[in-house]
């Protein structure tokens, strides 16, 4: 018998996003990119710090998306966990979970003895909670794929920095990486500005610390933008600038997709060399500073959240669009 492919516009199913109190400002973006409201959910909190997600509306044979970045503390990461149960145990025909920032992606293997792969750790969590879908931004290991045993989406941010870098104009734009492991990344960034390459060698005093940067590269005269997924403690790029303006540079900006941005990380932004840090609102900026530019991902999410629903390629959306200015 030949089977004929299901048109998603005549299925029954219906489809509804929701958000976690983590990011529900960018679900709200994602639902109003998407062109639905956001669905209906709350959270009730018990004396003793307990917390119950409630879904409060009807979820029975829909398609549901839950968007929730899980940065610390773990409560997001739970809230998730509980609210995949809930939609499960409502009967949701399908359950993707949008994990814009996925948390515990540093941990993903062992490189010294008697440590947790927290990664892998959260991915086995998921898949018992009843995920049937992953969506997410940037992995700070891309191989984290290969934990799940459901479809993975790995969208990339440079489809939106790559055309703000363009748009700035500058005079001779050199891509710097902050480290050995972010190469990759400022390659792909470098073949579509047509630019050198920095590479900065950083030894590590211990975790969150950095010893010693090497700047591999001629930066004398250049635009510099470091590239990388995630700026934590911000003492890393703000020791590369340092380095990089002390080498010669004309000017040093960054771009990292995760603003985690934790303790006094958007005062030594603010105090440094750098000209500006782009991040992107994966995870919401809780303290603002002049030289910290936030851009969007509500559109790229939405736009592969429209692609899982109508059964498309989301290839499209690692296409890097630069519009001429």
């Amino acid at each position: 018998m030949r089977s004929s492919q299901v048109n998603p516009a005549q299925t029954p199913h219906g489809m509804k996003i929701f958000a976690g109190q983590a990011t529900l400002d960018l679900g709200g973006r994602i639902a109003q990119s998407y062109g639905d409201p956001l669905g209906d959910s709350s959270l009730l909190r018990f004396s003793d710090g307990e917390f119950q997600p409630v879904i409060n509306e009807s979820v029975r044979g829909c398609d549901v998306f839950l968007v929730q970045s899980t940065y610390a503390p773990a409560d997001n990461l739970m809230e998730l966990l509980l609210m995949i149960d809930a939609c499960k145990r409502a009967s949701a025909h399908y359950i993707t979970a949008v994990i814009p920032y996925f948390g515990l992606a540093r941990q993903d293997r062992k490189d010294k003895p008697r440590v947790p792969i927290g990664a892998r750790l959260v991915a086995d969590m998921l898949g018992a909670a009843g995920v049937t879908r992953v969506m997410t931004m940037d992995l700070h290991a891309p191989q984290i794929q290969g934990f799940f045993n459901v479809p993975f989406d790995h969208l990339d941010a440079s489809t939106i920095f790559v055309p703000y870098v363009k748009s700035l104009k500058l005079n001779q734009v050199a891509i710097a990486a902050p480290d050995m492991g972010a190469a990759a990344r400022a390659k792909f960034f470098a073949s579509h500005l047509d630019c050198p390459i920095i590479v900065c060698d950083k030894t590590r005093a211990r975790a969150n610390v950095v010893a010693k940067i090497q700047v591999i590269g001629d930066v004398k005269g250049k635009d510099v933008v470091i590239v990388d997924d995630l700026v934590d403690t911000a003492g890393t790029i703000v020791m590369v600038a340092d380095q990089l303006m002390r080498k010669g540079a004309a000017s040093v900006r960054a771009v990292c997709t995760h603003g985690v941005l934790s303790g006094e990380a958007t005062a030594r932004i603010q105090d440094s060399a750098l000209t500006e840090l782009v991040i992107t609102d994966t995870i919401p900026l809780r303290t603002s500073t002049s030289k910290v530019k936030v851009l969007s991902v509500a559109d790229l999410f939405a736009q592969s959240i429209r692609s899982v629903r109508e059964f498309s390629s989301i290839s499209h959306l690692f296409e890097v669009k630069v519009k001429s200015h």
